[in-house]
């Protein structure tokens, strides 16, 4: 009995000693904070003082971020947005859209979607923003919305703000994050539908496309687009981004490479079958969630159940 009791005293007064404040009994706990990498933009030095400290602020992610953002005026376009709307056919759609994308989130990792299309005037754009709005709009999910169509940039005009600073002015190195990153500005005077459309925004941030020009194919492969996906992952739960057609230039298969799924757009009665094919096959190497079927002539009839729990969300 006196060894092992001498045994303990000993493994108690080596524990006294050890500076660490904890020891990791499980092998695999222990690798998981080895291999955790700190979010971008803190110093490694900051990152391990909030590990081995527990008094010491928590890192200034998430929502903290998301009020920090620089507030623009929005002027938004109800007839290209109708997401903004409480009921509607258009809102069902992208609400079932939604609900598609939370069921592949459930199977595998889905944060970051390239929204694409193989030709010019099918409506990706309008997907883009509306799909981004509708997710918005629930469960509080920030989602930032990446105009990444850096020669024809349009959502700008959705959204009714300025085009610039933008994704191509980072890209190349002349801004930063925080001056392309735009959230809404909120005016709590408006009434009425006003202040329902704000309202719709309050939980969307915006990067609009800048103007890329000629430089657009160069600037779509810089690996600063995945580093900019990296520092806004912690920050939203979704990122939608809205990329050029595939099959004119290269941009959306190099965008595509950092997000984690693709989304392609086909026009009703307008996309042919060969273009679609040969969108999805410029797409193999990325994770290509499906096709979304846009201006159908004939929408689902939703009859005498429409409007059952259509209230606000």
């Amino acid at each position: 009995m006196s060894r092992i009791y001498e045994a303990l005293q000993k493994a108690e007064a080596e524990r006294k000693q050890d500076p660490r404040p904890f020891e990791a009994i499980d092998p695999e706990a222990s690798a998981a904070v080895a291999d955790y990498e700190p979010p971008t933009g803190y110093a490694q030095a900051e990152f391990a003082s909030a590990l081995t400290d527990h008094t010491a602020a928590p890192l200034p992610i998430g929502n903290t971020a998301f009020d920090a953002f620089t507030r623009h005026e929005w002027n938004p376009s109800i007839d290209k947005l109708p997401s903004l709307l409480d009921r509607g056919p258009s809102v069902e759609q992208f609400r079932s859209l939604r609900s598609r994308l939370y069921e592949l989130r459930d199977v595998r990792p889905i944060k970051s979607i390239l929204i694409s299309s193989g030709l010019p005037q099918e409506g990706k754009s309008f997907v883009s923003a509306n799909l981004a709005i509708s997710l918005a709009r629930h469960r509080n999910s920030k989602v930032l919305l990446i105009d990444g169509d850096m020669r024809r940039y349009t959502v700008h005009e959705m959204i009714g703000t300025s085009p610039s600073p933008g994704l191509a002015d980072y890209l190349s190195g002349s801004a930063t994050i925080e001056e392309i990153v735009q959230r809404a500005e909120l005016d709590s005077t408006q009434q009425g539908a006003a202040a329902a459309n704000k309202a719709g925004l309050s939980n969307l941030a915006f990067i609009p496309g800048g103007n890329g020009g000629d430089r657009a194919a160069d600037l779509s492969g810089s690996p600063r687009f995945g580093e900019l996906l990296k520092a806004m992952s912690p920050i939203f739960d979704w990122i939608i981004v809205d990329s050029s057609p595939v099959l004119p230039v290269s941009d959306a298969v190099n965008l595509a490479r950092s997000c984690d799924g693709v989304m392609l757009v086909a026009r009703g009665s307008v996309t042919k079958y060969p273009v679609a094919q040969r969108a999805a096959s410029e797409l193999r190497a990325s994770n290509v969630l499906g096709f979304v079927l846009n201006a159908v002539h004939e929408a689902p009839q939703v009859g005498s159940y429409y409007g059952y729990n259509a209230g606000k969300e």
